[in-house]
């Protein structure tokens, strides 16, 4: 489909719409006809879908065969500018193979008990591969397992609106999974079905953008949210791209310009909203104990390459500058704290993924570890913009960094925490176009302190330290809960951000001939503390020399002497800090 050259309209509008409320041989529903009519009076009083272009089956009209010949008349019938909506009102039905569950719709004359009379779900996905249209959104009021959808949907992206409509896309959007019941009633709107009723408040122009667009991915986001916290619901939507990276686009106002404009060929930026499965916490355990089973044998090593490539992926388009805009937001502490959270929320999965890396990983994880810690880093280039919004670009890196490190020490993988310290990436400041990772996040850190941007927070306003005792309350619940660190947690913590600060301290007299490093809870605990990290940590060194774990990676070069000078000069450093 990629040699398709699209243009960026529609040049006709089509439907299939199945309602079936009694069936031959499975339990009747109440609001499926009644969601199927209404659905298709929408589709063409709000989006111009013309009623000959409408095919509408309900109860004895939805056989298999009439709702599949029915499907493949568009591989005839439509033309590549076309967009293709599929609406289907009834019973879902799952069966577990060895390869996982498989989804299937029951059409009116379907037995549930009898497979040849179902329509599997991956039967319309496979023939919608001959179709020429575009765009095809197919929607579902029914659950079931097995969906084909291979990315989840990420909120939101800044997209050209013309360039939704030159790219070709086949989406998804569905009552629910396989272990949840569809609810028949009880929606918003009286005589239809939960999801459905928020489907036609969607594209009545409850999803709309502030321009009064209307896309899938828009509706999709607003279907979601309203189904999963829907007081009578019971049920979480399944929605995503089943292929392509465009979207089905209902209406945009502002591409119907008047002929006499249309040389001016201008396109529009706007915000798309999207729903968020795989953040959700539903889902959270499942990525981890995938990311275990990956590590766990050799032979998922591409696998789990992919898993961390895909989560990549979403989270650098997560945390892009359409979202996190650097430029025309001014500073407030509201701001900066929604910032936060977004960024926290973002993160957690490739998090999580980034502290198995680290904790059970082994020398053939190294490069895939490596990969989680610094491909983010890859847009982080110098730039214009306020310094507080360019600063806190980082932050993403920081979070992954202490989890990761905190998640290597805890395992004694000194092995692991060299790969990410000492990892290659594009730095931070304009001088230095590739540097250690280490650097790079010192670099940011410290401009954060400058800014003073974490004292700013509620509970901060009077800690030396406030970036560290906010990652130090925030990190511990998540760790506690994926490697029961328990009241190690804080032995860890303080740990890793002294190595951090010393390998820092290091590779900056190294290329720089300067001695700093980012000074965290240890400080504070130095100066009033005859028992604290940072002397420990010294005198751990002192004792093993040359055996010393960080020193047989690699970091210090491998070589105590040069460890005991840059630790002098740190303690020197941390001696003279104003704090009483």
């Amino acid at each position: 489909m990629d040699s398709e050259i699209y243009s960026p309209q529609y040049s006709a509008s089509r439907a299939l719409v199945v309602g079936i409320n009694n069936y031959q041989h499975a339990s009747p529903l109440s609001y499926a006809i009644r969601d199927s009519e209404e659905t298709s009076q929408v589709l063409m009083d709000e989006f111009g879908f013309d009623e000959r272009n409408i095919i509408l089956l309900t109860d004895a009209n939805a056989t298999k065969a009439r709702v599949i010949d029915s499907f493949l008349s568009y591989v005839d019938e439509t033309e590549v500018d076309d967009r293709i909506v599929f609406f289907f009102a009834g019973h879902g039905h799952t069966f577990s193979g060895h390869r996982g569950e498989v989804g299937y719709l029951v059409p009116y004359d379907g037995d549930p008990h009898s497979l040849s009379t179902l329509i599997r779900w991956d039967e319309l996905t496979r023939n919608a591969e001959l179709i020429p249209a575009k765009h095809i959104l197919f929607v579902m009021d029914a659950c079931y397992g097995g969906l084909a959808i291979t990315r989840s949907l990420l909120p939101g992206s800044m997209r050209f609106l013309k360039d939704m409509l030159l790219r070709y896309s086949r989406q998804v959007l569905t009552a629910g999974k396989a272990n949840e019941v569809v609810a028949d009633s009880g929606g918003p709107l009286p005589g239809h079905s939960i999801f459905t009723g928020h489907l036609i408040e969607a594209l009545r122009g409850k999803a709309a953008s502030e321009d009064g667009v209307i896309t899938a991915n828009g509706v999709m986001a607003y279907v979601y949210e309203r189904v999963s916290r829907d007081q009578h619901s019971h049920q979480t939507p399944h929605c995503g791209f089943i292929e392509g990276d465009g979207d089905f686009i209902f209406k945009a106002p502002i591409l119907e310009v008047p002929k006499k404009e249309e040389e001016k060929d201008e396109d529009f930026l706007i915000t798309v909203p999207s729903a968020m499965p795989m953040t959700h916490t539903e889902e959270t355990g499942d990525i981890i104990n995938l990311t275990k089973e990956y590590l766990s044998d050799p032979r998922y090593t591409i696998k789990l390459h992919d898993l961390v490539i895909q989560k990549l992926r979403e989270t650098l388009l997560l945390t892009s500058e359409d979202n996190f805009a650097v430029q025309g937001t001014d500073w407030s502490l509201e701001e900066f704290t929604r910032r936060l959270k977004e960024y926290e929320q973002t993160i957690e999965d490739l998090q999580r993924i980034s502290c198995c890396l680290a904790y059970w990983g082994k020398q053939e994880h190294l490069p895939v570890l490596r990969t989680a810690l610094t491909r983010l880093t890859d847009r982080l280039e110098p730039k214009s913009g306020q310094r507080i919004w360019l600063a806190l670009r980082w932050y993403p890196m920081i979070l992954l960094l202490y989890s990761a490190g905190i998640s290597a020490l805890a395992a004694e993988k000194y092995d692991n925490l060299a790969a990410m310290l000492l990892a290659r990436v594009g730095s931070s400041h304009p001088r230095g176009a590739s540097t250690e990772l280490t650097l790079s996040i010192g670099e940011a850190i410290l401009e954060l302190e400058r800014i003073n941007a974490f004292k700013q927070l509620p509970g901060h306003e009077r800690q030396y330290v406030p970036r560290s005792e906010y990652l130090f309350k925030l990190l511990q619940p998540m760790l506690d809960d994926l490697l029961f660190l328990g009241r190690d947690y804080e032995q860890y913590f303080d740990r890793f951000e002294v190595l951090l600060a010393l390998v820092h301290a290091d590779l900056e007299q190294v290329e720089r001939s300067h001695i700093w490093g980012p000074i965290g809870r240890f400080g504070w605990k130095f100066k009033h503390y005859d028992v604290n990290p940072l002397k420990d940590i010294i005198d751990e060194a002192e004792r093993q020399k040359e055996l010393w774990g960080p020193l047989n990676v690699g970091l210090f070069g491998g070589d105590y002497s040069r460890f005991k000078n840059i630790s002098n000069e740190y303690v020197r450093l941390v001696s003279g800090l104003p704090w009483h």
